[in-house]
């Protein structure tokens, strides 16, 4: 089988990738998902938390969005708490997230303009951020119902997740059916398997935007979190956080983080790429490219409680987010006011505004063809 550049390989050999790259020792004995009423909409639409264990890590997942409500992970004394940004009540998820924990689709991440041109035709989309379409539009992904059917596989637990978004939503072509896969394997490795097809060529860029914060998420910033990322360039962007088209070394400037050191050490240097986005907001190009099987590309880790987390994918990039725009104005499941850097994203992709760039790496989608991306989250302390 040729595969291209946005395909992996699934089944039994993806089964062994994630035993790779996990580097975890938790103890077996995965749960079946329980399934329980989280709220409902305003038009009455019931919404469930699916509830899912398996060694040693603890996950929550809304039908609304896809969304990890929460996430717990041991320290090094097996202490769990929550590692994830997010809210106790489906009415926040619905009238202020900034996208915590959420599916994000069709296209994560910046669309210029919300405009592209695909086969000769000219396409506009749904403008949420400026005069930019941001993951997906006004109603994306992360504002749908998704099916959601329970799994165990040998030793794995987990959820599917199914939605169909019809022809010309938020502006996109073609009807294109998603099913993500979450898994919770044995090693406590939280695997995201994504797939779609269309029935006309359209782009995709499926991502999940979970807030990381360690220490727990109601904790303060994560400035002294430790991060490396394997990558030694990365997008400039515009003041409206649309890249150039430029791949700039991070070497000698605040977005070299090829050897560890910690979010906040360069995040106060006057450049001028931190003030376009109060800080880290940009996507870094990996050394790797785009692979058939996910490889690692970045770990972070909390110093005071030993909880790591190591991130291995097949996409070619990946969205650094330091929290900028957390303003105090949400109240999280602890019970806390989130502030400026109070949690972290790194949103496994493909480069954002990529239809409107000829040589970054293809979003595009057509009949016959399936989308397949994977990341691996893998935890230890």
């Amino acid at each position: 089988m040729e595969l291209s550049r946005r395909t992996v390989i699934a089944g039994a050999a993806a089964t062994g990738v994630t035993a790779a790259v996990s580097g975890t020792a938790h103890a077996t004995g995965g749960r079946t998902p329980v399934k329980s009423l989280f709220g409902k909409l305003a038009d009455g639409t019931k919404i469930y938390s699916w509830s899912l264990e398996n060694g040693g890590t603890r996950l929550k997942v809304l039908s609304y969005g896809g969304i990890v409500q929460s996430l717990e992970i041991p320290d090094r004394r097996g202490r769990y708490t929550n590692v994830s940004l997010g809210f106790d009540n489906i009415e926040d998820y619905v009238s202020s997230s900034p996208y915590f924990g959420a599916l994000i689709g069709r296209y994560g991440n910046r669309i210029a303009k919300g405009r592209f041109t695909l086969d000769g035709k000219a396409y506009q989309l749904s403008v949420n951020d400026g005069d930019n379409s941001l993951h997906g539009g006004a109603q994306g992904f992360d504002k749908r119902v998704w099916d959601i059917e329970p799994f165990t596989k040998g030793s794995d637990v987990g959820l599917y997740l199914y939605y169909t978004s019809v022809d010309g939503e938020m502006g996109y072509p073609g009807t294109l059916r998603s099913k993500v896969t979450y898994t919770l394997t044995r090693h406590g490795d939280w695997r995201i398997d994504y797939e779609a097809t269309t029935d006309k060529a359209t782009v995709v860029n499926l991502t999940s935007h979970v807030y990381w914060n360690l220490a727990g998420e109601s904790s303060g910033t994560i400035y002294d979190h430790e991060l490396s990322i394997a990558a030694a360039r990365y997008t400039p962007v515009d003041s409206g956080l649309i890249p150039t088209g430029e791949l700039a070394k991070v070497a000698g400037t605040p977005f070299d983080f090829r050897r560890t050191k910690t979010v906040g050490e360069d995040i106060r240097v006057a450049h001028q790429q931190l003030l376009y986005g109060k800080g880290l907001d940009h996507n870094w190009v990996l050394d790797k490219g785009s692979t058939a099987r996910p490889e690692h590309i970045a770990t972070l880790r909390d110093p005071s409680s030993g909880r790591t987390l190591k991130i291995a994918t097949t996409e070619p990039g990946l969205q650094f987010y330091s929290g900028n725009f957390l303003d105090g104005s949400l109240v999280g499941t602890g019970g806390t006011v989130y502030r400026q850097g109070d949690g972290l994203c790194l949103e496994t992709q493909h480069y954002p505004d990529s239809p409107n760039h000829p040589s970054f790496p293809s979003t595009v989608l057509r009949p016959g063809q399936t989308y397949r991306s994977t990341t691996v989250h893998s935890f230890s302390a």
